[in-house]
């Protein structure tokens, strides 16, 4: 699966390690191993947080796997009740310990919340704050739910956000986000949304609302990272250093301008000091576009070897290819018992 990816992409830009929940799988760090092996630019884990909240040596071992690495971890709320519809458990504690753990060995997370109406679409701005007074955690990922089969008493007609919800709790809840700050991604403009920033001094410096959309619509970086372009670094340098005139700054701007989509971070800047939001809204049989889907930029890795749109794959792939692992598990039972 690794090597299709590669295969597909050469260098890929992120590669996330999902499941069920990763981290209690028995041959994790065999498979982190590997990944590093590869030409992986990003490796993300995709986890529930309670491995690294209940094994502070665990946590350790993977900030080995630092720089280049990332967690993303389920943060959908700071109420019990909220916790209880979305996960049937209060998670709370659980989060809490997670988050020291990782502000401890400084591991990259990002906050990933599934966010639901009326159930903990008002605390966006609360996340936001939190995850900006938190050392390890270099943004927030809001993901609207996506009718997907787990999903009781949800009415589509009634009770899904979209994106331009979303992005406008984020600029009405968080104080730091404004308008111009949340645009589209290249990638897919329709079901992805970014707002950038810079932590310096204590203060945060939202970056996107200095970019013409225009020019991120039209890139051709089919990617959600803009921080890893190495030609930027000295512009984004130049741009926010203290000895400019208001001349020599505006022509900083124009000549950080016009190398997007991708924005870096300058030598004396590091990741430490980046924060983005984004808004990931995925299809599903009720709003699904065969147009939309032709732009996606996260796609799920099929065990032949196939690479499938994650909007797809729940509605068309899933049910079968977990009916055939089941089948393997089972012919590999039945031979370990002969």
């Amino acid at each position: 699966m690794f090597d299709a990816i590669v295969k597909n992409e050469r260098e890929p830009d992120i590669v996330q390690i999902s499941g069920g929940e990763p981290t209690i799988h028995p041959q994790f760090f065999e498979i982190l191993e590997m990944a590093k092996s590869k030409p992986i630019q990003h490796i993300m884990v995709n986890t529930n947080g309670i491995k690294i909240a209940q094994d502070k040596k665990f946590a350790e071992k993977l900030a080995r796997y630092m720089p280049g690495f990332e967690i993303y971890l389920q943060f959908d709320s700071f109420e019990k009740e909220a916790l209880i519809d979305l996960r049937g458990v209060d998670l709370r504690a659980v989060r809490e310990k997670a988050i020291e753990h990782l502000n401890e060995y400084n591991i990259s997370t990002t906050l990933v919340v599934t966010l639901k109406k009326g159930v903990n679409d008002q605390e966006v701005g609360k996340i936001i704050k939190y995850g900006l007074s938190q050392q390890a955690v270099r943004g927030v990922t809001f993901q609207p739910v996506q009718i997907a089969g787990r999903t009781k008493n949800f009415n589509p007609a009634t009770d899904r956000l979209t994106l331009s919800e979303v992005r406008s709790m984020i600029i009405e809840q968080s104080e730091v986000f404004q308008a111009d700050d949340i645009i589209p991604v290249p990638c897919h403009p329709d079901c992805l949304a970014m707002g950038y920033a810079l932590k310096l001094n204590g203060e945060v410096k939202p970056l996107t609302g200095m970019i013409d959309p225009h020019i991120l619509l039209e890139g051709d970086q089919n990617t959600i990272v803009f921080e890893q372009d190495e030609q930027l670094k000295h512009k984004v340098f130049e741009l926010f250093s203290l000895n400019h005139s208001p001349g020599s700054s505006a022509m900083s701007l124009k000549d950080l301008l016009c190398c997007l989509p991708k924005v870096a971070i300058p030598e004396n800047i590091s990741y430490n000091n980046v924060f983005r939001v984004i808004i990931m809204q995925f299809l599903d049989a009720y709003n699904f576009d065969v147009r939309s889907v032709k732009k996606s930029c996260v796609h799920i890795v099929h065990h032949d070897g196939r690479i499938i749109p994650f909007d797809t794959y729940n509605l068309f792939y899933r049910d079968s290819l977990e009916n055939r692992l089941k089948e393997i598990q089972t012919e590999m039972a039945m031979t370990a018992h002969e």
